[in-house]
């Protein structure tokens, strides 16, 4: 223990059991002691959250008797409100004199807010807040930033794609507010295992971090398994169940991966969509309800909410005795509901939990014996989060991965070395995205008037966005700086997330809030007529109105599931890089995309479609950036690929390439969508393209233009090893598909994608 530890603390700390620092957290605490940005990278459970306590409410604590003015203070940044209540539990816990601590985000009532902001030195909240309120509404915290030493950025992996550029943008506007009170805090940033901490910590905070990344803490055993459902003997309703995969909780909800018909979508789906192998989900339900009935406290996480529903449902009816012992957990959920999820986990009353990612970013657990997993949680260190939540006592303990009968899972199931021998992914990050600069420079406008010094904080591109703001004019020009005009704040004007607003789920009969959905996910979960299932009880949409920012529902089970069905078209503009090789040309630039929810499709108990049933809901438009990739006819033609087959084969390719790119980038398939055309205008030949579900782009697309030859020879070795007949989940079909895996191709894609690889091979000759 560091000899500068405040006397209480030390004390605390003795009393409960920690006597001593892990090697990683003394390095860290002192290095934050002495001023250094530091980023903790180790291991889950690792104890990662004392290395910046210790010098956060030592300092804290050191202030609490000042004469004068107010002490030391420290603000904490989790990504989800969960975690930040989790390390407020955690603080409180320690019983330190003096020191006050208190969460802050959306769920504090108005009477507290004001307490916060005068009063505590320690503030918990999310970079959403800091965004929305504390920035723009700097002057009523002038205080507590006069005071500002330490800034603690959690679970900092999270942050990577639009969100972390988004949050890159949102901690450089903070620099730029505290240096206003000539507050100078060091940041100390806490992350999960991921390929150089120290330089994604860096592009985060726009300023040299080092890391901690040598783990002092020991572990109990983990044996993880890999778990191929075995397959299906009889119809089940597997395929409703994955086709209610939506997107994940922090993701966008893309449901734009299908094909773009000249003559609309297709009516409804062909062919033999019966799944080949049981659905993860199923399988994962049950796994969970036998732990559970064998005392073994186990958390499943599922890819999307209604996967994590399903799951506790199944579990909880399937476990004899032990009904009330099982749960969900997920977003969209009510504080009240959430905070008693978390409470019976941490007291035991809970023996089983189906959760989305909102867990694995969420409270701290101690004493789980096994995780499930159903299907591949989309990155490495999403699977390493997760399965780490397995052991936290120093007890051996069991991870499983269950595979979806999916393309990526298929062949990491096949491929152990695939997870066990690859490094960790990279996050990426690109704050100089000027479709996610240009708002932020409002917002610090807005904030503080701009001055060419603190466009140096926000990168070379900068003063050119500001001009060109100005000549739009959005900014005014003064001889002090460049001025908001307005008297609105931009900062109402997006989200960090890139989510929109939240629409409220609402019982028609009563009045009461049943749960939230994000706004972009609204069009495909909760309009007219869908199926809607919340902690066990089955509702059906009688009303979306987006205007009004809620969707009625009533209660009750038809009995039947019901999916989303949409339309798509995109524009090809500006090339960024492109390749011409035999035949073939490979682009990377900006992709314009349309799209509309104008159907959904009706699900019996075993998956097959009972009905279809037009929506009008508006057109989506997304620009964004992808890849693309284009073929003569004649090639296709020679292949032996009939003009009626083109659609079909360039369908079931697109499907293949986005299942894979995870493989290549730091990406989940809902982090993607894709398009194909027989013919595009832009193109005037057969076109694939796969582009970023985010706003400006994420970086995905461009990473898949980079290694295009690994990517797709991937993809094609998934296709030909799987052996179904026409196409499956585990190959061509996708569970997002906005045309209902219809028209599929398998043999069509195999020549096509044997095609793009032997020219690309060729190329490089």
């Amino acid at each position: 223990m560091p000899e500068w530890t405040d006397p209480a603390l030390r004390g605390a700390l003795n009393g409960a059991g920690i006597p001593q620092l892990w090697a990683h957290q003394r390095e860290a605490a002192d290095r934050l002691r002495a001023g250094e940005h530091t980023v903790i990278s180790t291991g889950t459970a690792s104890g990662k959250s004392l290395g910046f306590l210790l010098p956060v409410l030592t300092s804290v604590l050191a202030g609490r008797d000042a004469p004068t003015g107010r002490g030391a203070t420290a603000l904490y940044l989790a990504p989800t409100k969960a975690l930040a209540h989790d390390q407020l539990t955690r603080v409180e816990a320690l019983a330190l004199p003096g020191v006050r601590v208190a969460a802050y985000d959306g769920d504090t009532p108005p009477e507290e807010r004001r307490w916060v902001r005068d009063h505590a030195a320690y503030v918990l909240t999310n970079p959403d807040l800091l965004h929305h309120s504390l920035l723009p509404g700097h002057e009523r915290w002038a205080p507590f930033l006069r005071a500002l030493r330490y800034v603690v950025v959690d679970e900092c992996h999270i942050y990577r794609g639009v969100f972390g550029s988004h949050v890159a943008l949102t901690l450089r506007r903070l620099r730029r507010v505290a240096a206003r009170y000539r507050a100078e805090p060091t940041f100390a940033f806490a992350s999960a295992t991921i390929a150089d901490p120290g330089a994604h910590a860096t592009h985060l905070l726009g300023m040299p971090v080092r890391p901690v990344q040598r783990d002092g803490s020991p572990r109990g055993a983990l044996t993880v398994a890999l778990w191929e459902p075995a397959s299906a003997e009889s119809p089940t309703n597997a395929a409703a169940e994955d086709g209610l995969r939506g997107a994940p909780d922090d993701g966008p909800s893309p449901d734009q991966a299908h094909i773009d018909h000249d003559d609309g979508p297709v009516a409804a789906p062909a062919g033999d969509l019966t799944p080949k192998r049981r659905s993860a989900v199923a399988e994962t339900a049950d796994l969970l309800g036998w732990f559970v009935d064998a005392g073994v406290q186990t958390v499943a996480f599922a890819r999307s909410r209604v996967g994590a529903e399903v799951i506790a449902s199944v579990a909880a009816r399937d476990s004899g005795g032990y009904r009330r012992a099982v749960a969900a957990y997920r977003g969209g959920y009510l504080p009240e509901e959430r905070r008693a999820v978390e409470r019976d986990l941490r007291e035991g009353t809970l023996r089983g939990l189906a959760a989305t990612t909102a867990l694995e970013l969420g409270i701290d657990i101690s004493g789980l014996d096994a995780v499930v997993l159903a299907g591949w949680p989309g990155t490495l260190a999403s699977f390493w989060q997760q399965v780490g939540r397995a052991g936290r006592a120093g007890r051996p303990a069991l991870a499983v991965l269950v595979g979806a009968d999916d393309p990526l899972d298929r062949y990491l199931i096949g491929h152990p070395e695939a997870i066990f021998e690859r490094p960790v992914e990279a996050a990426v990050v690109d704050p100089e995205n000027p479709h996610l600069l240009a708002p932020h420079l409002l917002c610090a406008a807005a904030e503080l008037p701009l001055t060419p010094v603190d466009l140096e904080l926000f990168g070379p591109s900068a003063r050119g966005l500001v001009d060109r703001l100005v000549a739009d004019r959005v900014l005014r020009m003064r001889p002090t700086g460049w001025y908001w005009p307005r008297p609105d704040r931009p900062s109402g004007w997006f989200t960090l997330r890139g989510i929109g607003r939240s629409i409220r789920i609402v019982e028609r009969s009563s009045g009461r809030v049943v749960g939230l959905v994000d706004e972009a996910r609204a069009d495909h979960t909760v309009h007219a007529g869908a199926v809607h299932l919340h902690q066990g009880v089955t509702f059906v949409v009688s009303e979306l109105d987006l205007e009004a920012g809620h969707a009625l529902v009533v209660a009750g089970d038809p009995g039947w599931s019901t999916q989303a069905r949409s339309i798509s078209r995109f524009d090809l503009g500006e090339v960024r890089q492109r390749r011409q090789h035999p035949d073939l040309t490979v682009a990377f630039g900006e992709v314009t995309v349309h799209s509309q929810v104008v159907s959904f499709l009706r699900r019996g108990p075993s998956g097959e479609v009972i009905g279809e049933h037009r929506l009008d809901l508006p057109v989506r438009t997304l620009a964004t950036t992808g890849v693309w990739w284009t073929l003569p006819e004649a090639v296709l033609t020679d292949l032996g690929i009939e003009p009626r087959q083109w659609p079909g084969a360039l369908h079931a390719a697109e499907h293949a390439l986005i299942g894979m790119l995870p493989l290549v980038a730091t990406a989940d398939r809902w982090d993607v969508g894709g398009v194909s055309t027989a013919c595009h205008p832009d193109t005037g030949m057969p076109t694939v393209l796969v582009y970023d579900g985010h706003p400006g782009g994420a970086g995905f697309a461009e990473r898949g233009y980079a290694v295009i030859g690994d990517w797709v020879q991937a993809t094609l070795e998934t296709i030909r090893r799987c052996d179904c007949e026409a196409g499956c989940p585990g190959c061509v079909q996708s569970p997002k598909c906005g045309n209902g895996n219809s028209p599929l191709d398998k043999a069509g894609a195999i020549g096509v994608l044997a095609a793009v690889l032997s020219r690309l091979a060729l190329a490089q000759r």
